[in-house]
């Protein structure tokens, strides 16, 4: 191999590299819930969720209205003051301000394992879990995937925007998992020094 690849994969490799690696991830994972966390209070963020929260058999109920949502919705952008009135009546804005707040939660652990590991793994923890909710919508939400206006490709596998939305929450579950891995050994190793010092 030559010595300038080989230079270069060693200091790739190094265990430096590693935890600069490991402290971008929860910076990454933390900006993520943080800022759309943040976008749940603003009606339009809520309103784009309708379809997956109204069709989600463990979310539903949280909606007055489930079943109705498709007659509502708008597009990022559109104002329509009688879809926001029947939004605010079905509950919509109270649940996501709810989650954004959970998220903001999240996102705000993930961020505070750079200082603190025992938070931190928390919000990796958290931060591991929700992909296993978010990916679910792929089965329950019609709109994960492109509808049959005439088209060819349509269904499975063409995701809609609203799909490839839930799709990156794959990089989301990976990296939580890598910083519960490391945050653990480092809690171990911690714990380890502490006996001996005993």
């Amino acid at each position: 191999m030559n010595s300038s690849i080989r230079r270069v994969l060693s200091l790739v490799a190094d265990s430096q590299s590693n935890r600069l690696g490991i402290a971008a991830m929860k910076i990454a994972i933390a900006v993520i819930f943080l800022w759309i966390g943040a976008l749940k209070f603003v009606p339009y963020e809520a309103d784009s969720i309708t379809p997956f929260v109204a069709n989600s058999p463990v979310m539903s109920f949280f909606y007055e209205h489930p079943e109705e949502y498709k007659a509502h919705m708008t597009h990022e952008g559109e104002l329509k003051p009688e879809q926001r009135a029947w939004q605010t009546a079905n509950n919509t804005y109270g649940f996501s301000d709810g989650l954004g707040a959970l998220e903001l939660v999240i996102g705000g652990l993930t961020l505070a394992g750079l200082v603190s590991r025992r938070l931190g793994i928390v919000g990796a923890a958290l931060a591991f879990a929700t992909p296993f909710v978010t990916m679910s919508f792929l089965v329950t939400t019609p709109e994960a995937w492109v509808p049959a206006l005439g088209d060819a490709h349509h269904g499975f596998p063409y995701l809609s925007g609203a799909g490839r939305l839930v799709l990156k929450d794959t990089a989301i579950l990976a990296g939580a998992w890598l910083i519960i891995v490391d945050t653990a050994r480092a809690l171990l190793r911690d714990g380890g020094a502490e006996k001996g010092r005993a």
